[in-house]
């Protein structure tokens, strides 16, 4: 990069464009280094906070001990969801300022729901309600299944900024669209303010592509294997026009990245980059250059290729490619919902060694 204007190619991506950066993680050190890059926001979940407590367990096995003793009849359930309520709060804390001055539309830090419950509408309400007490700037994360629509809509109706997750296609990007509408129009009908929500759509690119290529792998599809690093780009850039046209009041963030295109070909868009750490230190080390790109369409003979040879990825960029109920079974998503699930099951397995230590291991 070379301009000594600004400190880092994602600090000259969020001072010169309407392309915002997110940190992906709530971990306190890595925070700080996005916000100082230009981040306005953050995020957490159960995968995540297993993540922070590998690297920054010293800075936490206090408090879990604490959490045991304040709460003597709590279990392990109990503990892993007060320490993720920490985790977020902590994290709730540092970006407050930036919520504070931006009148409620950054500064906040997403929370999410049990991904156990997915099949679950009115648990996942339950848990939104309460996440959105823990502090004035959460978000609250609702995986984009058939019962989590329902979630999404109730959920903006409580006045509560949601971030749709475990998404990665066009149809389901639109379904989100339309149920925040839903739930803020329902406010409105009420005279319930909306001015201080921001509801957000993920779109999860990268793992969008990472089922793309498991689906080739498995069914021996041989296509020029740059293309498979388009797929997430061409959806999530279809899906941002048609948001543009339909006027909707959800903002479109990008998720799980794999290379440079899910940063570089998104600069200039009106949407959040939720970004971890690793990615952020390599695109701020580039010599990519920062230049408008998210007007710029894929290449057409790439969608043509991957829509010949791929019924997932027509499901995944074809506006009805997939119904609600079928949201829950594409490939993406059940890999995405059992690692989050695989990811808090082996978080109360932490917690677990803390309240009952391997005496075999003493």
């Amino acid at each position: 990069m070379g301009d000594k204007l600004y400190k880092s190619s994602l600090h000259e991506t969020v001072s010169t464009t309407a392309t915002d950066l997110w940190n992906d993680s709530s971990s306190v050190e890595e925070l700080r280094y996005a916000i100082e890059n230009g981040a306005v926001g953050a995020t957490t979940n159960p995968v995540i906070v297993g993540n922070i407590l590998k690297k920054e367990m010293h800075l936490w096995k206090d408090y879990i001990h604490e959490l045991i003793k304040k709460f003597p009849d709590a279990g392990e359930v109990e503990i892993t969801w007060k320490l993720n309520e920490a985790m977020a709060i902590k994290g709730a804390e540092v970006l407050l300022p930036i919520y504070n001055k931006s009148k409620g539309k950054e500064g906040r830090i997403f929370i999410q729901t049990n991904a156990q419950y997915y099949r679950n509408a009115d648990i996942m309400i339950q848990q939104a309600i309460y996440f959105n007490t823990l502090a004035p700037n959460m978000q609250v994360k609702i995986p984009v299944t058939g019962p989590g629509l329902k979630a999404i809509e109730e959920s903006t109706y409580h006045g509560i900024s949601i971030n749709a997750t475990v998404s990665f296609t066009v149809s389901q990007s639109l379904a989100v669209g339309e149920a925040v509408e839903r739930g803020l129009n329902r406010r409105q009908e009420e005279g319930k303010s909306i001015s201080e929500m921001s509801p957000v759509c993920t779109m999860m690119v990268g793992r969008l592509d990472d089922w793309l290529k498991v689906v080739a792998d498995r069914e021996n599809i041989i296509t020029d294997p740059g293309y498979l690093e388009w797929a997430g780009v061409a959806a999530f850039k279809k899906a941002y026009t048609l948001f543009k046209e339909r006027k909707y009041r959800t903002r479109m963030l990008v998720a799980a990245f794999r290379n440079h295109m899910q940063w570089s070909e998104f600069i200039g868009g009106d949407i959040i980059l939720t970004i971890p750490y690793k990615w952020q230190k390599r695109y701020n080390g580039s010599d990519v250059k920062v230049i408008l790109r998210m007007d710029n369409p894929v290449d057409q003979e790439i969608i043509d290729e991957l829509s010949k040879k791929f019924i997932d990825f027509r499901r995944a960029y074809d506006v009805e490619g997939l119904r609600p109920e079928e949201f829950e079974h594409y490939g993406a998503s059940v890999r995405t919902l059992r690692q989050f699930i695989g990811g808090y099951i082996d978080l109360l397995g932490v917690i677990r060694n803390f309240m009952l230590p391997d005496p075999d291991k003493q």
